[in-house]
């Protein structure tokens, strides 16, 4: 048997707007490779996994696997985080025929079809409507129920799909489009987009922002005064450690999703291990202090490469593809099974509720108290304070 190392390249954004978050999971895999080393490796060799920066740049993406598949001669190919990462690689994955299982994209393979593509995301078998479908489930539950929605979005790739998927709640539950404008990523004062929507004040305040502009936004609509009975959404930002130190008791009343959090219901098999090994070293790496949005998600999507290389006992991408269509995998972020177009056969969003907050130390995220699963029933850990203005303001002594 070779005693080389099976090599897994990828891409993963280190620098530029996403960083943190490809930081985040570069550290996950980086403690996936020691594990699945420590047992032994992959088929009695050890792993080592290639990761090249992308820069947060789509146009570098295709090159790095051409590089990976031609120069490097990987054995493996593993997606990155975001759209950005993963659908600019596709093309050639798909004309090489190569298995990929991906992190985080949402609806990449809806354009390709791509029959050995997988992904670690949970908004399957519907991603534009699974990601914001409890915030308006929520919304339409309440009393009174809201009426009237505005969407302020960052004009950019990511802002299509949540933003469909937004209006065709609203078209369902009865609410009003009043108000919707996108801004540039480039834009640093926000104000002036969140003032314009003083004039129709909006039931629901939809928001879409990558991580900058979630500070900017919520800092935005706290200096001007805004008081929607819902906000949030899709926001791409109050996941993320620094950014909740940035922001602290101006996150209380959002909204948003997320798809793992140390609640009671989520504690899997083997994610507090993982989770403090990744705490213990990810401030060192520039990486998110927390980690629970992508390192929990990272994590698992190398221990469905792992464990079909291991059953299959192949490097051979058709035949990992057809074991990873056909059976379920435990994982750190639960049981998951691969469905049509290659994302979760069932969708398992949550939606968050930051309440309580008191300063902007790290220590208040650390556990469940500040940040409440209000959706889905079944995983839920606190109640939902309505409206924002109340939530806002309600700080336990």
């Amino acid at each position: 048997m070779s005693q080389q190392p099976i090599r897994i390249g990828y891409c993963l954004s280190l620098s530029g707007a996403l960083a943190s978050n490809g930081k985040t999971a570069r550290v996950a895999h980086q403690i996936w490779q020691q594990d699945v080393n420590r047992k032994g490796g992959l088929l009695g060799r050890q792993v080592e996994m290639i990761c090249i920066d992308d820069q947060t740049n789509p146009k570098l993406v295709p090159e790095i696997y051409k590089r990976l598949l031609d120069d490097e001669k990987v054995d493996l190919v593993v997606g990155g985080y975001g759209d950005n990462s993963v659908a600019p690689a596709m093309p050639l994955i798909v004309e090489r025929n190569r298995y990929l299982v991906a992190l985080m994209a949402l609806a990449v393979n809806a354009s390709f079809g791509y029959a050995n593509y997988f992904v670690m995301i949970p908004t399957e078998p519907q991603p534009s409507e699974a990601l914001t479908e409890g915030f308006f489930s929520l919304a339409a539950s309440q009393t009174p129920k809201p009426e009237s929605m505005a969407i302020l979005a960052a004009d950019a790739a990511f802002s299509k799909s949540p933003v469909l998927g937004a209006k065709a709640h609203a078209n369902k539950h009865g609410f009003r489009l009043v108000a919707e404008d996108r801004y540039p990523l480039t834009a640093t004062d926000l104000v002036p987009f969140v003032r314009s929507l003083k004039p129709v004040n909006p039931d629901i305040l939809f928001l879409c922002s990558y991580l900058n502009d979630s500070v900017g936004l919520l800092r935005a609509i706290n200096e001007v005064g805004l008081e929607p009975r819902i906000v949030g959404g899709a926001m791409i930002g109050p996941q993320n450690g620094s950014i909740k130190a940035q922001l602290g008791p101006l996150m209380n009343g959002l909204v948003n999703y997320e798809y793992w959090l140390p609640v009671p219901k989520m504690m899997f098999s083997g994610i507090a291990e993982m989770m403090a090994k990744y705490q213990s070293v990810a401030q060192n790496e520039g990486a998110d202090p927390l980690g629970y949005y992508v390192a929990p998600q990272a994590y698992a999507q190398m221990q469905v490469v792992e464990r079909a290389v291991a059953e299959t006992g192949s490097l051979d991408d058709a035949k990992l593809a057809q074991f990873t269509r056909d059976v379920s995998f435990k994982t750190v972020v639960g049981d998951v099974k691969f469905g049509k177009g290659g994302g979760w056969s069932e969708a398992r969003v949550l939606q968050v509720q930051y309440q309580n907050i008191k300063g902007a130390d790290l220590s208040e995220f650390k556990g469940a108290d500040t940040q409440a699963v209000v959706w889905p029933p079944s995983l839920a850990s606190g109640a939902l304070i309505y409206p924002y203005a109340k939530a806002k303001r309600s700080v336990k002594a």
